[in-house]
């Protein structure tokens, strides 16, 4: 079996990279080995639960499934190990950069397939249980760490987005081997909605899809925007969220550097320091609050990012810097588990 040649721009540097547009790329259909294996793994999963459906993928800019269409958009890093590079570079993580999340955005994703291949968002079951699909989507949302009445599913808290999107993350949810959803979720008002989940899904088992298309919407091959333009549109997006509450933890111990200044030799990238003890720091947070190890880990990531965005340090010794990381992430689960909202950008 031949090799495929390489595209000219895997070669490119950045800059160059950040020239074209995205119809350059001239992608065509996912065939990466680990984008064919997360697929397979996903129409394997949909097809021991009795789901007749075997959903379309295309390349695009972001992760989508269309209203209408039962199949998904997956970006464009994913389809080259250099586009990623480029999309960490500029992003500073990769959405879908491993197998563990790869499939938890495809298992939320088909959640948006089934729910248009089946027509189930007309069902008063659906309506009951997470509220009117029509509901227009927000600039924002405003995501309550402490809510119980959604699963925990993706980053961000994102089943707080919208209706589809709680629906969808529920479905992911259920889909999901070995989640132990009825262990996990016991008691708490999500339950109900993943009981709902589960009887839709004993009434479109063994049936055919309703809606069929396999158009594409927005693929990369029409896109005639730059892959600059593109990524300067994706930081103002992030520059608009409101992460007052995280800011407000990151006082004590986190500094920013005078410009011009030297480093003195007792401090240390924040970022730096909270990565290395991310795990002390969830337990951390677990022991000493009431907060659960999703949203101490969620938490303590926007903290990361937040440190990194700012460009804080820490000052003072091991010891030191550890005191007043734990402080931090307590104030953070706290607030927290008091309903502060932390507000992400759609």
């Amino acid at each position: 079996m031949r090799r495929r040649k390489p595209p000219q721009w895997a070669r490119y540097s950045d800059a160059e990279l950040l020239r074209l547009r995205f119809r350059d790329l001239r992608l065509g259909l996912p065939r990466r080995a680990a984008l064919q294996r997360a697929i397979r793994r996903l129409r394997g999963e949909l097809a021991a639960r009795g789901i007749l459906l075997e959903p379309h993928f295309w390349f695009s800019d972001e992760w989508f499934s269309p209203d209408g269409i039962p199949g998904v958009a997956i970006p464009f890093y994913l389809a080259h190990p250099r586009l990623e590079r480029l999309e960490r570079r500029m992003s500073r993580s990769v959405e879908g950069g491993n197998a563990t999340g790869l499939m938890q955005i495809l298992r939320h994703e088909a959640g948006h397939v089934v729910d248009t291949a089946f027509r189930l968002r007309r069902r008063k079951l659906w309506r009951q249980h997470f509220g009117s699909p029509t509901e227009k989507y927000p600039a924002q949302y405003a995501a309550d760490p402490s809510s119980r009445a959604h699963v925990r599913h993706l980053d961000g808290w994102y089943a707080q987005a919208h209706p589809a999107e709680d629906f969808a993350e529920t479905f992911a949810v259920w889909l999901s081997p070995r989640s132990a959803w009825r262990r996990r979720y016991a008691e708490t008002p999500a339950l109900a909605k993943l009981e709902a989940m589960d009887r839709l899904m004993r009434d479109v088992r063994g049936h055919r899809p309703a809606v069929r298309s396999a158009d594409r919407i927005e693929p990369v091959a029409t896109n005639e925007l730059t892959l600059r333009e593109h990524y300067r549109r994706g930081l103002l997006r992030r520059m608009s969220c409101d992460f007052s509450m995280i800011d407000s933890a990151l006082q004590t111990g986190f500094a920013p550097l005078q410009r011009n200044s030297r480093r003195p030799t007792r401090y240390r990238r924040a970022e730096t320091c909270l990565r290395q003890a991310r795990h002390s720091l969830v337990r951390h947070a677990m022991a000493q609050t009431a907060i659960d190890e999703y949203g101490a880990r969620q938490l303590l990531q926007l903290a990361i990012e937040r440190c990194r965005e700012r460009r804080l340090w820490m000052r003072g010794s091991a010891r030191v810097r550890q005191k007043n990381a734990e402080a931090m992430i307590r104030r953070l689960a706290r607030a927290g588990l008091r309903g502060e909202r932390v507000r992400f950008t759609l």
